[in-house]
């Protein structure tokens, strides 16, 4: 599709480029030929005031070699013979007599082809009586001055429009293109048994139509699994009620081999119908986890939501709240109780550690890798934000263990992000929550638990992270930080 619509885009492109610049560039030589041919008149007429007066070699010699193309030896004068003065010649003559009888005969000045360029006919009136003509010999190069020029400018702008289209094609396929991929290969990954994908709803009105479907598709289709799993589940507990009186029976038959060899079946088909209970609703429970993992939530609309409850406990004790970025919709991969718990593991610190009437704010800023939530108060800040990332440990004011910090980490490692600490443009602390959207950024396996201290752009102070990879970092979005540094200071600044 993307090269497609580029290959269409060119050829619609170069067809107009085309109906434009051959007319164009005609219309150009067209008027460089015009050019040259009036200043070639101009010279022409220069020489009629003295052909009117006289008919002197002399004289008319000196009045051609003061015009330019005189100079240039480019001018000839034809007289005829009047009465006792004979005819005079000047100049180099290039077109045949014939011509110039022609032109002496209609008495309007015309242009001829010759070798090497054009020639003007001026028929002039002269003293005798009699009609000369000037001739003016214009090259090639004069009539063709300044097209090559032209039309190399009008070939570079078509040059510059095809590049540019192809350019704006390009980019346009990459959006058409990229979800639709992404919608397939959430389709191979649903056929392969992957029951938790689930595709982002953004790009074009028709793919976001598409990928809402296939979402819904995509529940639908688990929540059946999860529904005969239960069947089946429900269908074999239904047979302990015969088979208890199969093994009540088998119990009274009394001794034997027969008897023997009935209890134990009915005893194996006891076990075989409870493992099948286990394994249908172990089963239907990882799935329902799955599937809401990775189905994931609006974090925008459960920042609304939690914002909405802790919203009139911050009126109560005279904090000023504000949000940015949670009119748009930033899906995330974190089931949306998890999400929410996080939150209020957030926001109920900055309760708990931060005097009333402390002003916070919740930004949410999102990109096509990651989405960051922002939770920043003016309150005194931490003063060891390394050792507040510690589970269990907190910050050590009182009643700080560090376990909500811990919830939050966990919600942000479970994408593959992380959770850092820093200094908010409100004065106090600023607890920034990574969500990678990408499944090439999650992180696997954890080295040690190594505390980096980075400069970033989104903070007055220093950032500390825990146990963030290098090679995530190389690969996250910066711009995304600056957009966000640059809303929090836009709105708070």
């Amino acid at each position: 599709m993307r090269w497609a619509l580029v290959r269409v885009v060119v050829a619609v492109t170069a067809m107009v480029v085309l109906a434009f610049a051959v007319p164009l560039g005609l219309v150009v030589r067209e008027m460089a030929r015009d050019r040259a041919l009036t200043n070639a008149e101009r010279q022409a007429a220069a020489i009629g005031p003295a052909l009117a007066i006289t008919t002197d070699r002399t004289q008319l010699d000196r009045a051609v070699a003061s015009t330019q193309a005189g100079a240039d030896g480019r001018i000839a004068v034809h007289v005829p013979a009047a009465g006792s003065g004979g005819e005079v010649e000047i100049g180099r003559q290039w077109v045949t007599r014939a011509d110039l009888d022609t032109a002496s005969r209609l008495g309007r000045a015309s242009t001829l082809r010759v070798p090497g360029g054009y020639a003007l006919l001026q028929p002039t009136a002269v003293s005798s009586g009699s009609i000369a003509v000037v001739e003016v010999f214009v090259p090639e190069g004069e009539v063709t001055r300044g097209v090559t020029a032209a039309w190399a400018v009008l070939a570079l702008v078509g040059a510059g429009l095809v590049v540019g289209s192809v350019a704006v094609a390009d980019r346009l396929g990459t959006r058409l293109v990229r979800p639709a991929r992404r919608l397939a290969a959430a389709a191979r990954d649903l056929g392969q048994g992957r029951l938790g994908v689930r595709v982002r709803e953004d790009g074009p009105s028709e793919l976001r139509a598409a990928a809402v479907a296939f979402n819904s598709m995509a529940d639908k289709v688990a929540q059946l699994l999860a529904n005969e799993r239960e069947l089946a589940a429900d269908l074999s507990h239904r047979l302990r009620t015969p088979l208890t009186v199969l093994r009540l029976n088998a119990a009274s038959l009394g001794d034997g081999p027969a008897a023997e060899q009935t209890r134990q079946a009915v005893a194996q088909l006891e076990r075989e119908v409870d493992q099948i209970i286990r394994t249908a609703r172990g089963q239907a429970q990882h799935s329902a986890s799955a599937s809401a993992a990775a189905a994931g939530c609006d974090a925008a609309e459960v920042i609304r939501e939690r914002m909405a409850f802790w919203s009139a406990l911050a009126e109560d004790q005279g904090r000023r709240v504000s949000t940015a970025g949670v009119d748009r919709p930033a899906r995330v991969p974190v089931a949306r109780a998890e999400l929410a718990a996080a939150l209020d593991a957030l926001l109920g610190n900055v309760f708990r550690h931060t005097p009333e009437g402390t002003a916070f704010a919740v930004d949410v800023h999102s990109s096509e890798d990651a989405v960051i939530v922002l939770v920043s108060d003016a309150g005194p800040g931490i003063k060891d934000p390394a050792a507040a990332l510690r589970r269990g440990q907190g910050d050590g004011r009182p009643g700080s263990t560090g376990l909500g910090l811990d919830i939050v980490r966990r919600v942000a490692e479970s994408t593959g992000g992380d959770v850092a600490l820093g200094r908010s443009v409100l004065g106090g602390t600023e607890v920034r929550v990574w969500l990678a959207l990408q499944p090439r950024t999650r992180i696997g396996a954890r080295r040690g638990h190594r505390v980096v201290r980075r400069r970033r752009g989104l903070a007055a102070g220093s950032w500390v992270s825990r146990m963030r990879p290098s090679r995530n970092r190389r690969t996250a979005p910066s711009r995304l930080l600056a957009a966000a540094a640059e809303n929090v200071r836009r709105r708070d600044g």
